[in-house]
């Protein structure tokens, strides 16, 4: 039987589905909250340099002795890009992801060796599905937005 939106004694209520997080909590938001907030990118991004300090051809491009502030810096960015908080853009002032990686030589290879650590950190997290399918596309398509050389 179908009813008018007059007839329907619920017309305006609206309902949402529960979506249910890594930690098996309902919550109704952004991938930030329901692949678990702050713990989760502090994890990702602290697996992900760990494979950076091993790298050869990675690790020369970062300066710093020692790379809990470029973790710092990645793990920020990807809380405010997924709906987290805006702490990055607070205190660096706007992304410009290419601009920032410009002085550094990526190229196919340097492009590689970022992606196989970030699989490998992001596959470590053991997301659902559905979340890391969404969370891949962009690190994958954002890996290869910061190619600026074909040379070795």
């Amino acid at each position: 039987m179908n009813q008018t939106p007059e007839e329907f004694e619920d017309k305006d209520l609206v309902e949402t589905a529960g979506i249910p997080s890594n930690q098996g909590e309902f919550v109704e938001d952004n991938l930030y909250d329901l692949v678990g907030g702050k713990e989760f990118f502090k994890t990702l991004c602290s697996k992900f340099y760990e494979g950076v300090a091993q790298d050869e051809i990675l690790r020369p491009m970062y300066p710093e002795g020692d790379l809990a502030p470029a973790a710092e810096r990645l793990q920020m960015f990807l809380e405010q890009y997924w709906g987290g908080p805006k702490t990055y853009q607070e205190q660096r002032g706007h992304p410009r992801l290419r601009l920032r990686h410009q002085q550094f030589k990526i190229n196919p290879a340097a492009r590689a060796a970022w992606v196989k650590h970030m699989r490998a950190a992001l596959d470590a997290q053991q997301l659902p599905a559905i979340y890391d399918e969404q969370m891949w596309g962009y690190l994958d398509s954002a890996a290869t937005a910061m190619l600026n050389t074909f040379e070795d």
